[in-house]
């Protein structure tokens, strides 16, 4: 049997005035979750916060409001974990300067490639966070766990205590404006810590606030913000227990106009996303060259553009060609920039 090659267009869709939704709708659809995510996790947040405030003492001593305007107007690199993360790897070796916030479930990725993060962010409350620190690395959870003295964790107060145990550098606090009047309430009971962080029911969301609400970033560039399957069905850059497991998968479409398989949940994290750009003042920058963000079959909303890492590093890096020019102007060097 001869199997028919697919070609894949991979040019940039043409850009649109904003989603073609009700940005109302949107936020609506992005938050559909929630009740659901309370009742599960009510529980075992509340014995997790409290274990956290028994080892800690203080969550507003190791807060995250201490980093208050680190990034002042500069611009910051968020990643995620999506599949294209792999095209943005060699370049955020050398981001010349720019910080970069991760998932902290890329951990392993980066710290295999020679990648410099200045922080990792978590945000889910599960076991899974651990053994996800070396899901498809090249070194043991151990030698992973060894790796952390240099590192610095940014976590909600919910964090599951033994990742805490395992993490061997720095860890700061945040809290997360949970939907429920009750559990907050009982949430203050243990300690009443303001520093809020929204996330929109996902890690890169809250890295993406405390980028830009927290450390003052602007702009802000995502790499491996996917939210969607690969076209070979990987879920992640590396090898992992979710490729090829669709499950209820839905289909929608990428930057460059191709389809994809996307699973609800991610795709209304996808909406989150293009809520915010659509509706927070800053400047957003998708260089993940894959996945959903801001892409519709009308074309991708202009609120986020679209270009690779490269690009975006360029822009802030291109003056470094004048360097002989203007310290050595004796020396003949005819390099026009533009």
């Amino acid at each position: 049997m001869v199997l028919k090659t697919v070609e894949m267009d991979f040019e940039y869709m043409n850009m649109i005035p904003g989603p073609p939704r009700n940005q109302q709708e949107m936020y609506a659809q992005a938050c559909s979750n929630d009740k659901t995510t309370v009742s599960t996790w009510r529980q075992q947040w509340l014995e997790q916060i409290a274990a956290n405030k028994a080892r800690f003492g203080s969550f507003k001593a190791q807060g995250i409001g201490q980093l208050y305007g680190k990034f002042d107007k500069q611009p910051v690199i968020v990643a995620g974990s999506g599949p294209s993360l792999k095209n943005s790897i060699e370049d955020l070796k050398d981001t010349k300067g720019i910080p970069i916030l991760s998932c902290l479930h890329n951990f392993h990725y980066m710290e295999d490639h020679g990648v410099k993060v200045d922080y990792y962010v978590s945000l889910d409350a599960g076991a899974v966070t651990i053994p996800e620190i070396a899901e498809g690395g090249k070194k043991t959870l151990d030698e992973y766990k060894e790796l952390t003295k240099d590192r610095t964790l940014l976590c909600f107060i919910g964090t599951h205590p033994d990742l805490l145990k395992l993490w061997q550098g720095k860890v700061l606090f945040f809290n997360c404006p949970i939907p429920d009047e009750g559990l907050l309430s009982e949430i203050e009971k243990i300690e009443q810590f303001h520093t809020y962080v929204s996330t929109g029911g996902n890690v890169l969301g809250a890295a993406t606030y405390i980028a830009k609400a927290i450390l003052g970033a602007n702009p802000i560039a995502w790499v491996g913000s996917d939210f969607c399957f690969s076209y070979s069905k990987q879920f992640h850059p590396w090898k992992s227990k979710y490729d090829g497991n669709l499950g209820e998968a839905m289909r929608a479409v990428d930057v460059f106009g191709n389809k994809v398989l996307t699973w609800a949940s991610y795709f209304n994290f996808k909406i989150w996303f293009d809520w915010l750009a659509s509706t927070v003042a800053g400047l957003y920058i998708n260089c993940s060259e894959g996945g959903t963000m801001g892409a519709y079959p009308e074309g991708n909303i202009m609120q986020i553009q679209q270009m690779p890492l490269k690009r975006f590093l360029w822009m802030y890096t291109m003056y470094h060609e004048m360097r002989a020019q203007c310290l050595e102007p004796e020396k003949k060097d005819m390099k026009i920039l533009f």
